[in-house]
């Protein structure tokens, strides 16, 4: 059986992204840009965006390698793995659920995507943005909790999730250097059977992906519960590793 060996850089669009500009570009068989983080290196393979993305800030050409991932793509594996309203509906999540169901990578790894936002200056590597995943969301409640969910789904695939950062982050996942051997470890998933029998119960499913359209349907009570189930169980397993 041959060795799964798939890793996905996925590139956010912090300002400290540029620095991916001068990564070699070995340690990754696959580079997922989201949004505007396509400008930052010329070969990404795959540029994933929102339905509303303006056309003047996508590409103009693409190279034979190169792919633009839309919601018709990412909307029917973002329902394989429970939809929007438990992931959460923000793009760094959504790339991440894509990459997982798409690529079915060993390791994925996230830089620029840390969604901590200065106070002034650039939000962003090309100015001043919207601080998208911090908008009042039912789907967004806990950042850290939709993190941890992806972690462990992915866990139940054999894919370890990091992030190529250092310093504060909304993501929960171990930080490593770009250069450095990604851990084998990765985090126990005997809960999560039960926690997506939890999610199925609650109903919160949209198939269109549009769950802004029926968000007084989803009771936040209801959303933090099952948020802090599943940061629960990811700390858990984090702190098992580390005895």
């Amino acid at each position: 059986m041959v060795e799964n060996d798939t890793r996905v850089l996925i590139l956010g669009s912090a300002p400290a992204a540029l620095a991916a500009r001068e990564w070699a570009r070995g340690p990754f068989t696959h580079i997922v840009a989201i949004n505007n983080a396509w400008r930052i290196r010329e070969d990404w393979d795959f540029l994933i965006h929102p339905e509303d993305f303006p056309a003047e800030n996508r590409p103009d050409c693409l190279t034979v390698t190169q792919r633009i991932v839309t919601a018709q793509d990412y909307v029917p594996i973002q329902n394989a793995y429970g939809g929007f309203v438990y992931a959460g509906g923000t793009m760094a999540f959504t790339a991440g659920y894509w990459a997982l169901g798409a690529l079915k990578p060993s390791v994925m790894a996230f830089f620029g995507c840390d969604m901590v936002y200065p106070r002034s200056g650039n939000t962003h590597f090309y100015g001043q943005g919207t601080a998208d995943p911090l908008r009042a969301d039912v789907t967004l409640r806990s950042l850290e909790a939709k993190s941890a969910r992806l972690a462990l789904l992915a866990a139940r695939q054999d894919c370890n999730v990091v992030r190529l950062s250092v310093g504060p982050s909304r993501l929960v996942y171990p930080s490593v250097s770009h250069t450095e051997k990604i851990p084998e470890a990765r985090p126990r998933t005997e809960h999560v059977d039960a926690l997506l029998q939890a999610e199925y119960e609650a109903g919160y499913m949209v198939p269109s992906g549009r769950y802004w359209e029926v968000e007084d349907r989803f009771n936040p009570a209801v959303v933090d519960r099952l948020d802090a189930a599943w940061l629960a169980a990811y700390k858990a397993s984090a702190l098992d590793q580390a005895a």
